[in-house]
């Protein structure tokens, strides 16, 4: 046992408090590192989850766009729409069955309006917008980047198809969508603060966004198609500054396939990060607190340190006294033990009465043993205890018996370790010596666990040998001795005997 320094007392105190102070700052920065990357992480998932659900509605809104356009396409080249002159035909009929309002115009190839849904429709030339020129020079179908309407002045964007007659350019057909149902798609994802969600087109140009911005926006010298698009498809960044508005956010985006657009869903990094930002403030106040609650500890301690060295050391001294008398006197008990187990062994007759005394007392031997070298001054290792004891009288016989221990890890009080060892011999004992007459070799299990309930244990040891008739059996100075030691540890048993030996007993061992 290590021995108490005074005077080394103090400077363990201080070289404790700065390793827990260093322990602490270690274990802070960790956390606050691991908290950091756990909101990022987080924020993150989100977005990414945000961009696939703007995703879907993307692909959603192109596959209607193309499905209108086509429809209507069909319609003028299969020559089922009857040009009425100088009259702007209604178109309705044709988009019947497909989801939302649009507004759709079939516009000939000299810039002339042949048929509309637009009730408020105005006499304007689109051969100049994009969506009608690329198709003018061959493209079959085109979707525009953000535009300001010429009839309403709202934004949108536009879905166009070129049709033909005679194998020549006859027209567009085109489907006119507002940048108002991007308010729905926000609405559903609710990322909180300044957060935007938009469909950029795959060459970068924006063709809506919410909130809405004040105009149009090329993107293709962006970081976004510059760096991450050319390494993934989908991902997450986080972004220093908008283009649109310079709010720093994380980014969450995602290629539609199928389709020529980009989903994004921007979040603002300042609002996804603020329950870290909560969480360093608390730990700035624990730190805080921690901090002056250890300095005054500090100086506490030190003030009893004085006080307590000049006691712990009269106190070591006594200990030391009472610990050598106490290991001199067990360790004399075991030697007078030994001694009177060799005086019987020489004395007394028969060899079989002389073989049971000398496991008795063993078994008390064992008790002792585990005393002094264990400096179990209170209780002993119940489970230990049981094992030593049972080794020893399957040594003695020298039986070719196996032994299964099966040993819950329990404690027994100093004053019902002997009887406990006893029971222990006597029960082992009679199992070596009556249940295996004829045979070879037998299988001997030992358990020892508590009950589910109450402060009782159990004791069980069972064999494989022949058993015995209960109702004929005579006790002996071993069955005595056994009820004699469960009356010690208060408490009862069964023995029974019809397939093999089965001994069980209920003991209080504290």
């Amino acid at each position: 046992m290590e021995r108490y320094a005074p005077g080394k007392a103090q400077k363990f105190v201080v070289m404790a408090i700065v390793a827990a102070w260093v322990g602490f700052i270690a274990l802070a920065s960790s956390w606050a590192f691991q908290s950091y990357h756990a909101t990022v992480k987080a924020a993150e998932d989100r977005v990414a989850t945000s961009s696939l659900v703007v995703a879907t509605h993307a692909k959603w809104i192109y596959e209607f766009g193309g499905q209108a356009t086509r429809r209507l396409a069909d319609l003028v080249e299969s020559g089922r729409a009857p040009v009425q002159v100088n009259t702007v035909q209604d178109i309705n009929g044709a988009l019947e069955g497909l989801p939302g309002t649009v507004k759709a115009y079939v516009v000939a190839a000299d810039g002339k309006t042949l048929y509309s849904t637009d009730p408020d429709l105005k006499p304007i030339d689109i051969r100049d917008r994009e969506y009608f020129k690329e198709l003018a020079a061959g493209r079959q179908e085109y979707v525009s980047s953000l535009l300001v309407s010429r009839l309403g002045g709202e934004q949108i964007f536009v879905f166009s198809r070129r049709f033909e007659q005679n194998g020549a350019f006859a027209g567009v057909v085109t489907v006119s969508l507002s940048t108002d149902l991007m308010q729905p798609i926000w609405e559903a994802v609710n990322l909180g603060g300044n957060f935007a969600v938009s469909f950029i087109r795959e060459d970068g140009q924006l063709v809506a966004r919410y909130p809405k911005p004040e105009a149009g926006l090329d993107m293709s010298g962006y970081v976004l198609f510059t760096d991450y698009l050319k390494r993934q498809s989908n991902g997450t960044y986080i972004a220093d500054a908008s283009p649109l508005d310079g709010i720093q956010r994380i980014v969450g985006y995602r290629t539609v396939e199928g389709t020529p657009f980009v989903a994004v869903a921007a979040a603002d990094l300042g609002v996804l990060m603020r329950p870290f930002w909560h969480n360093i403030e608390v730990l700035s106040v624990v730190t805080a607190l921690a901090c002056l609650g250890s300095l005054g500890a500090a100086f506490r301690i030190r003030s009893l340190l004085r006080i307590q060295d000049d006691q712990a050391a009269a106190l070591q001294t006594a200990l030391d006294k009472n610990e050598l008398l106490l290991r001199e006197i067990h360790h004399r008990v075991k030697n007078n033990l030994q001694s009177v187990m060799s005086l019987i062994r020489v004395h007394l007759k028969p060899a079989e009465q002389s073989q049971a005394l000398s496991d008795r007392i063993k078994a008390m031997v064992a008790v002792h043993e585990l005393i002094y070298q264990h400096d179990a001054f209170e209780a002993l290792d119940a489970a230990q205890l049981v094992r030593r004891v049972t080794e020893n009288v399957i040594g003695a016989y020298g039986s070719g018996v196996a032994v299964d221990f099966d040993l819950a890890p329990l404690y027994v009080s100093n004053d019902r370790a002997t009887a406990l060892a006893l029971l222990v011999n006597e029960v082992v004992s009679n199992s070596l010596k009556y249940a295996f007459e004829g045979q070879d070799s037998g299988r001997i299990q030992v358990r020892l666990h508590t009950e589910e309930t109450g402060d009782m244990s159990v004791l069980e040891v069972s064999d494989d040998g022949i058993g015995f008739d209960t109702a004929i059996a005579v006790k002996g100075t071993g069955t005595k001795l056994m009820e004699g030691s469960i009356r010690q540890l208060d408490g009862s048993y069964t023995l029974e005997g019809s397939d093999g030996t089965h001994f069980s007993a209920r003991l209080k061992l504290i």
